[in-house]
């Protein structure tokens, strides 16, 4: 084959025989790049490993039994404060603890709080290697997360991702909406449950919650920010306190009359089913059959609407409750 017009310059190795140019070159600028990214990557991930990885427990039943779910957990404190889901804790009193060094410690319930799906319990041992928590507030779509737990038993798993999306809401056992979850890429499975989420420094960002079944990439966090205040209240009152007005809830539609009578903002409202004796909404002639519809000036259209309004209040806040009320 013929090429005009074009010059070709032959390279001889030291033997003076020809060698194809790109057999001759180094790595190209790109390549090196791209090994020194993952280099940094995996330095990162095995530095949170060896500094938080001693921190993490295995929660089981007190004699071993798996009945009431079993998970994950990290220590807080050196005298042996840790974190964990609600679910995993079950409503146990006891538990028992694994350690990554083999060790099983007896767990006493600190306290439990099934609204946001965490527990705090405490190790008999002292002396403890620990877990910070961090900022959950500073995180960003995108950042480097590393999930760590016990899967199925399998202690001390390790697995990586991206924080895919922040500001969820999650129902919890309870039933009340968690809000301001963190959904994230690093896979996770049964057991990872009350580990902890941590960024690339190997601070706690949020305590690993919940998986999609059949789903991949779908894994949800407590964010830390929750999980402080949390911690804080359950050793100050062993539970966490919240605003309440003692009632029994659903959502109803409201006629157009009286949206028009009322100048509401919303066909929805909140009706009142039951009240509770000795309650705020008692105290205050609330009575069942009566519609809220805003809360210190705000619209609510449904049970989470009430339910968010409440925790984003200091317990001993007033309310000022916008009421339709029944008609006898």
């Amino acid at each position: 084959m013929i090429f005009p017009n074009r010059t070709f310059t032959r390279i001889e190795d030291a033997g003076g025989k020809d060698t194809p140019p790109d057999l001759r070159a180094g790595p190209s600028p790109a390549s090196s790049a791209d090994t020194d990214l993952l280099d940094a990557y995996s330095r990162a991930v095995i530095s949170v490993v060896h500094k938080v990885g001693p921190a993490v427990i295995s929660l089981v039943g007190p004699r071993g039994e798996d009945q009431g779910g079993s998970g994950s957990g990290f220590v807080l404190t050196p005298d042996g404060y840790a974190l964990t889901n609600s679910h995993v804790v079950g409503g146990r009193p006891h538990l028992r603890a694994l350690t990554p060094e083999g060790d099983s410690v007896h767990v006493d319930l600190v306290g439990d709080d099934p609204a946001s799906d965490l527990a705090l319990v405490r190790l008999a041992a002292r002396d403890l290697p620990i877990a910070e928590l961090g900022d959950s507030e500073t995180l960003q779509v995108g950042q480097l997360v590393i999930a760590m737990g016990n899967p199925f038993g399998f202690q001390s798993t390790v697995s990586t991702g991206v924080v895919s999306a922040l500001g969820r809401a999650m129902r919890g056992e309870a039933g009340r909406l968690i809000e301001n979850i963190i959904q994230h890429t690093a896979p996770l499975n049964p057991g990872n449950s009350g580990g902890p989420l941590l960024d690339s420094r190997g601070r706690v960002v949020g305590v690993n919650a919940a998986i999609i079944a059949m789903a991949q990439g779908l894994g949800f966090a407590v964010p830390a920010a929750t999980a402080q205040w949390v911690v804080t209240e359950l050793i100050a009152h062993g539970r966490v306190r919240r605003l309440a007005l003692g009632i029994v809830a659903t959502v109803t539609p409201l006629s157009r009359r009286l949206v028009r009578e009322h100048d509401l903002l919303s066909d929805q409202a909140v009706e009142i089913v039951e009240i509770a004796p000795r309650s705020p909404a008692q105290s205050a002639g609330l009575r069942p059959g009566d519609l809220l519809v805003a809360v210190n000036g705000r619209v609510i259209t449904g049970v989470d609407d009430l339910h968010r309004m409440l925790s984003g209040l200091p317990v001993a806040r007033q309310l000022l409750l916008s009421v339709i009320a029944r008609i006898e």
